[in-house]
């Protein structure tokens, strides 16, 4: 992670050393039983019809340290206005200490109680204010289903990030600093677990287009590009069933002679992919779909060409009304740029902010904007008069190691994150939870309303 390391510095040094006294190793060394843990409870996903719950069992060792062992679970859970007691209705016959439980057949917009157990031991949250501030899910033990938009279900997308195939060291921000987390030895890659168990997941839950907003490489080799390219093509097609939009991670880099020269850098994503600066366009069923290419040059920063933004104007002048997702790797708001680790400096370039948003206020139909980068799932305000979302979704490649659907409906939108659920990336999201001395889930899970939320809007005209 070259490029990206100084975007944690700001939260690391002021934090760093109440930090320590949360980190969890991931030693393998024999538990003992009746010290197990349940923790780590977070309410990830609840739909109009389900709910998802993780957490892990952990206990200590013969030195005393805390490491994941395998156990049981059972969930219970009922209406929060009934009388009777929770009643079990999950439960999973094999042995892992990484919990992911999914409840369906709920009802919309009830109020329901739960509890989490593994062995007799009830899960409680982490030490993390996001799962622990009063109001939550996790330190209430209720949550409320949500109801969805009316009218049919026209379509459901998928939103990814920051996947950054053939990483081997996650977590670094500055050298070897802080200490950063490597796949145990006889382990796939983590960027490939993660990218398969997001592909898998998309054709479980019925997604029809894929969008990823760049970061698809570590370093934009050409064996990175070529692979992650054959990975994402055996689950369809580019340029229908998946679009790609180029990050930081992504941009040409110096060296690699068998790729598109431009001056002294080499373009091997875009020999893969798309041409630097190139605006992505595609319609679904009247819903038009737009990436766009944030990606400097040299930098981690973001910027858009006069090229690109004079296409982007044109589309959007042309049919200003058509509901339209725009995408790309680079948050846009002020708000973004003022509450992501690293400052304003990573997110868009101010002034090619200032000036999409204007294009959106000329285009109305624009309906949500999703950006990744920050490795986080939260929602900003925009800083113009406009109807626009403003989504980072958090990364596929690490903790808590999922993506968001966007499922539209006639009469708006539904957002749900999930994370991904084989054996291997549930360990590894486990692991990466101890990035950044402990502190990477309070700054990436983001609150249940980043997470799950509805928007009215009309797209009755939509198919």
């Amino acid at each position: 992670m070259s490029c990206c390391g100084p975007s944690r510095r700001t939260l690391l040094g002021a934090i760093a050393s109440a930090a320590l006294l949360s980190a969890m190793p991931a030693s393998r060394a024999r538990a003992r039983p009746v010290s197990l843990v349940a923790t780590d409870l977070e309410v990830v996903t609840v739909t109009d019809s389900s709910v998802v719950l993780t957490w892990t069992t952990v206990a200590p060792d013969e030195s005393g340290r805390l490491t994941p062992v395998p156990s049981d679970a059972e969930v219970r859970l009922g209406p929060a206005d009934s009388p009777s007691p929770p009643v079990p209705v999950f439960a999973d016959p094999d042995r892992t200490p990484f919990h992911y439980a999914e409840i369906g057949g709920l009802e919309p917009g009830r109020r329901y109680r739960f509890e989490a157990w593994s062995q007799g031991v009830r899960a409680t949250p982490a030490l993390s204010l996001t799962t622990l501030s009063p109001g939550t899910p996790e330190a209430t033990g209720e949550f409320t289903t949500m109801v969805p938009p009316p009218g049919r279900l026209l379509r459901t997308i998928a939103l990814a990030n920051d996947v950054h195939y053939g990483e081997t060291v996650s977590g670094l921000v500055v050298g070897s600093f802080p200490p950063g987390f490597r796949q145990p030895a006889g382990l796939p890659p983590y960027p490939e677990v993660m990218l398969s168990a997001l592909l898998d997941d998309l054709r479980a839950r019925g997604a029809d287009r894929l969008l990823v907003a760049g970061d698809l490489t570590s370093e934009a080799t050409p064996e990175e590009s070529r692979a992650v390219r054959v990975r994402l093509d055996s689950w369809g097609t580019l340029g229908s069933d998946y679009l790609v939009t180029r990050g930081n991670h992504d941009r040409p880099h110096l060296g690699h002679r068998s790729c598109t020269r431009l001056g002294e850098h080499r373009d091997c994503w875009g020999d893969n992919f798309l041409a630097r600066q190139e605006l992505v366009e595609h319609e679904v069923g009247g819903l038009r779909l737009l990436g766009v290419d944030t990606s400097e040059l040299d930098g981690a920063g973001g910027r858009i060409e006069r090229p690109q933004f004079d296409r982007l104007a044109e589309v959007l002048r042309a049919d200003p009304d058509r509901p339209t997702l725009v995408f790309g790797h680079h948050p846009v708001t002020i708000e973004s740029g003022l509450t992501n680790t690293a400052g304003p400096a990573f997110v868009l370039d101010g002034t090619d902010s200032a000036e999409l948003q204007r294009l959106y206020e000329r285009a109305p139909g624009v309906f949500l904007h999703h950006s990744g980068h920050t490795h986080r799932n939260r929602r900003t305000e925009p800083d113009a008069a406009i109807a626009v979302e403003f989504l980072e979704v958090a990364a596929v490649k690490e903790y808590p190691g999922g993506y968001s659907l966007l499922r539209v409906y006639e009469g708006g939108y539904m957002v749900n994150f999930y994370k991904t659920r084989t054996e291997d990336a549930r360990r590894w999201s486990g692991t990466t939870r101890g990035e950044y001395f402990g502190l990477l889930p309070d700054y990436s899970l983001g609150t249940f309303a980043d997470r799950n939320h509805v928007v009215a809007r009309d797209f009755s005209g939509l198919s």
